[in-house]
């Protein structure tokens, strides 16, 4: 500031005057240039709280409440008295993440008075297709395997055949289903068998086991009575597996004669 003469200096102040700056901050003088690092202003203070009172706490944050989706399921599909209510209500049921990439809701078809009721897996890319089930190369030899012990879907009573899946929406890449899916949908399931009330479940299939018997492992379950809700259960293979593995239609023969044995 030594350098600085008389009139440069007060051209500085009425300059910064202009700007507004026209109060002092500080009791003294303070040189800038020659400070080391830069001053922090003091920060205007607010409020004291008076002394000894208590520190008021930060709010807790609210978790956002969990969805109970099997409770929900359970309470829709307890309320449908009919086939048609059972299936609008799992249409209605948004918690089932499948169902944002399925094509259709596959529910069931044959006579809901069949002595008979297989469950299968989950549908295949032409069951999603069609909104069916067991439809295509699948399908026809699940009609073919039927009719052999005198059973058809398309037919009322003894001799018919109701079929549904433990699922009603296809999974991405067919892919094995997991068990929060199975269980959020096993309630309308449940419901599904009981307004069929069927002499004999048939359980095609991995995902249907675990879902109705709750283990999987048809190759070693097969042939085995089982029971769900007080009804008769046999495991099958799917006839898409059968497809694939020629050698076990043998069998399947032997079940689907069991099968023949238990309605007779």
């Amino acid at each position: 500031m030594d350098s600085w003469g008389y009139w440069d200096t007060l051209a500085a102040l009425e300059w910064q005057v202009e700007l507004g700056a026209d109060e002092a901050m500080l009791d003294d003088p303070l040189d800038r240039f020659d400070l080391p690092t830069p001053v922090a202003m003091p920060k205007p203070e607010g409020r004291k709280a008076p002394a000894g009172a208590p520190t008021p706490a930060a709010p807790a944050r609210q978790a956002a409440p969990k969805v109970d989706a099997v409770a929900i399921a359970r309470q829709m599909a307890e309320a449908a008295g009919t086939l048609e209510a059972l299936k609008t209500a799992m249409a209605g049921f948004e918690h089932c993440q499948l169902r944002r990439g399925a094509r259709n809701l596959v529910f069931g078809e044959g006579a809901p008075s069949a002595r008979v009721m297989v469950v299968g897996e989950a549908p295949t890319r032409d069951e999603d297709t069609q909104g069916k089930p067991f439809v295509g190369a699948e399908g026809a030899l699940f009609d073919k395997m039927f009719a052999a012990i005198g059973l058809d879907r398309a037919k009322e009573g003894a001799e018919g055949v109701y079929v549904a899946n433990i699922l009603p929406w296809r999974p991405p890449q067919n892919r094995e289903l997991a068990p929060e899916e199975l269980a959020m949908m096993a309630p309308f399931m449940q419901r599904h068998i009981a307004l069929i009330a069927p002499d004999v479940l048939v359980v095609m299939g991995n995902d249907a086991c675990a879902g109705l018997l709750g283990r999987r492992g048809v190759s070693r379950m097969r042939g085995n009575w089982g029971e769900v809700a007080g009804t008769p259960a046999l495991p099958m293979y799917r006839p898409g597996f059968l497809l694939r593995n020629p050698a076990a239609k043998r069998e399947a023969w032997a079940d689907l004669l069991a099968i023949k044995a238990r309605l007779a």
